[in-house]
């Protein structure tokens, strides 16, 4: 089974995609950037702040479906420039604790909106 997620918490798609795909047993998150849900705007342009949307923003997701951090099983981190890797480093592992998902970071030249910052997500659904 195939389903789509939706929560008002996280900031609406963009494009012709979802928040999230439920497909059997994983949630497959779409890159998340650093827009608030409530303004609808883009956080300030700093990388902390940047990134700490950002994680809220998949929480929120994550929770939509009874899930945590916990759940993630594999993320892409997508950065405008890789200088600012251990910032995010910190910033990213503060909100997942002691788990340690498989994870990519790859530094590229724009992400939508001039964000600093995208992360898409997998996390598995199953042994609930």
């Amino acid at each position: 089974m195939i389903k789509a997620v939706y929560t008002e918490k996280a900031p609406q798609a963009i494009g012709p995609y979802s928040q999230a795909i439920k497909a059997g047993d994983f949630l497959f998150l779409s890159g998340q950037i650093p827009v608030n849900p409530e303004t609808n705007e883009v956080v300030e342009n700093d990388i902390v702040v940047q990134t700490r949307q950002v994680m809220r923003n998949i929480q929120a997701i994550l929770e939509k479906e009874g899930l945590t951090f916990e759940n993630i099983v594999k993320t892409t981190i997508f950065v405008k420039d890789l200088s600012m890797f251990a910032t995010v480093n910190e910033e990213y592992g503060k909100f997942l604790g002691d788990h340690r998902p498989a994870r990519s970071t790859v530094e590229i030249s724009r992400l939508p909106k001039d964000v600093l910052i995208e992360i898409e997500a997998i996390a598995y659904t199953g042994n609930r």
